[in-house]
């Protein structure tokens, strides 16, 4: 087995692990929750899966940006939500049956919605692009349906082994995602530097500040329910956005890099409006607790 290879079985090995504590930390109930709330289904999936890829293809439109970047933006518009997420919703006051119920429907509704947007994308700029729904669907059952499902399934019938696996199986995800992150972010960093200009980091800056502002509009009354569909809109699953660009151009890697710096600039806009909407829960509970 080549390094590459391994590098590349720790990510998906971690991802499927941290979607699976996802799982050790739900209910059933909580993956229903947002088929009980049929409203918030709708403005989430608005948010999500309308207005996102109309902002992506809005920017695209604006700036004269690269190609590499067009796929990029594109593809992660598309895309369901990553597997990190929940747990930075819940620390920064999402609820539990929110983050998790959005998580898993999003998944199971991006083998449809995916496609078709690729496909009108592609239609809009003159640039055919395809992305096979069954490629969609493994990527989504591997690393978000699958383990997450297993991990409420444990919880289920499986309580104590559930609670005791919680905090080592978190840490084994971590760190395998750290020893395959790290070599393929110095492989691609000249990508990185050399995608740096031509309004590429305005495009990386706009699109998850838009979501966060997107989401926290439509979330409704409720404060955790605004941070949870804030952050859902912001970011958007790797794995699913390299599969599309594989799909369309398998030895395009400033594509791929694109993506990587993309959600690095992510992760840097919307870490401020984590730290506000967990400090507006903690104060909200302690007034509570009064």
């Amino acid at each position: 087995m080549t390094a590459a290879l391994l590098i590349r079985l720790a990510v998906t090995v971690s991802v499927a692990l941290i979607a699976f504590g996802v799982g050790l930390a739900s209910g059933p109930r909580d993956i229903g929750m947002l088929l009980r709330q049929p409203a918030l289904l709708a403005r989430s999936l608005l948010a999500m899966n309308v207005i996102m890829p109309l902002i992506a293809i809005a920017t695209a439109l604006t700036f004269d940006l690269d190609r590499a970047v067009l796929v990029a933006l594109v593809a992660l518009a598309v895309s369901p939500i990553p597997p990190l997420l929940p747990r930075k919703e819940l620390k920064a006051g999402g609820t539990t049956a929110y983050a998790v119920g959005l998580f898993a429907i999003a998944g199971l509704l991006s083998i449809v919605f995916v496609p078709l947007w690729v496909h009108l994308i592609g239609a809009i700029f003159d640039r055919p692009l395809r992305i096979a729904p069954a490629a969609v669907a493994r990527a989504v059952f591997l690393s978000v349906l699958a383990p997450v499902i297993a991990g409420v399934l444990a919880r289920r019938y499986l309580p104590g082994f559930a609670t005791r696996i919680a905090r080592p199986v978190a840490i084994v995800a971590m760190v395998l995602l750290v020893i395959g992150a790290i070599p393929i972010v110095v492989r691609v960093w000249p990508a990185f530097v050399a995608l740096a200009g031509n309004y590429t980091l305005l495009a990386f800056v706009l699109f998850p500040l838009l979501g966060l502002g997107v989401g926290h509009l439509l979330g409704g009354p409720q404060r955790g329910d605004r941070t949870v569909l804030a952050l859902s809109s912001a970011a958007r699953h790797p794995g699913v956005a390299i599969a599309i660009v594989h799909a369309n151009a398998p030895n395009d890697r400033l594509a791929t890099a694109a993506i990587l710096l993309c959600l690095v600039v992510s992760a840097v806009v919307c870490f401020p409006y984590v730290h506000w909407r967990r400090r507006t829960h903690a104060a909200h509970s302690s007034s509570k607790a009064r």
